[in-house]
């Protein structure tokens, strides 16, 4: 198929150029100038972020290993997978099991890859790297005390109303819970 015979791109918007505010080790903050197909010309902020590797850690008792913690950005205590990011020479499956250990205090076994999400795609590049663990063995007491006010395992059956009663609200933990359940075996 050659350039001519491929569909036109007629929606997609046109980049003038992109002016940085802030760069730091978690966050990169610009500014991007945009042109929309028809014309309308306009400034967008832009978040970009650095990969994140969340796993949800199944046991054989249909739990899943989970964290209590305050989010102070929103001012809410939330159940959460562990997870972090995924530092630039790390496989991002190695990133994970190494947060679960220093979150919790468990050694996951049985890693394996479900799949890549953007939680905010209109303003936010945060690629977060999803996983899923088949069991775990306890390693003791979790070295970051700063991380979770609580770890504990959360019966499957009870992930649907925690979600409904806002008590598990971060997307990265919602998508890959309601993946566990839709495709239990997976």
């Amino acid at each position: 198929m050659t350039a001519e015979d491929r569909p036109r791109e007629t929606t997609r918007w046109t980049i003038h150029g992109e002016r940085l505010v802030d760069d730091t080790r978690h966050l990169r903050l610009s500014v991007a100038s945009v042109e929309l197909p028809d014309g309308v010309q306009f400034e967008q902020y832009v978040l970009r972020m650095p990969k994140a590797a969340i796993m949800a850690v199944l046991d054989d008792q249909e739990r899943v290993l989970m964290l209590w913690r305050h989010r102070f950005i929103i001012d809410r205590w939330v159940w959460e997978l562990p997870g972090g990011y995924v530092e630039p020479d790390e496989a991002p499956a190695v990133t994970a099991a190494r947060e679960i250990e220093e979150e919790t205090g468990w050694r996951p076994r049985d890693v394996a890859p479900l799949f890549v999400m953007q939680p905010s795609v209109g303003t936010t590049d945060a690629e977060a790297l999803l996983f899923v663990a088949r069991g775990a063995d306890y390693i003791g007491a979790p070295p970051d005390i700063n991380e979770a006010e609580r770890v504990a395992w959360i019966p499957l059956a009870d992930v649907r109303e925690k979600i409904e009663k806002g008590e598990i609200i971060g997307a990265a933990s919602q998508v890959a819970l309601m993946h566990v359940l839709a495709f239990p075996s997976q």
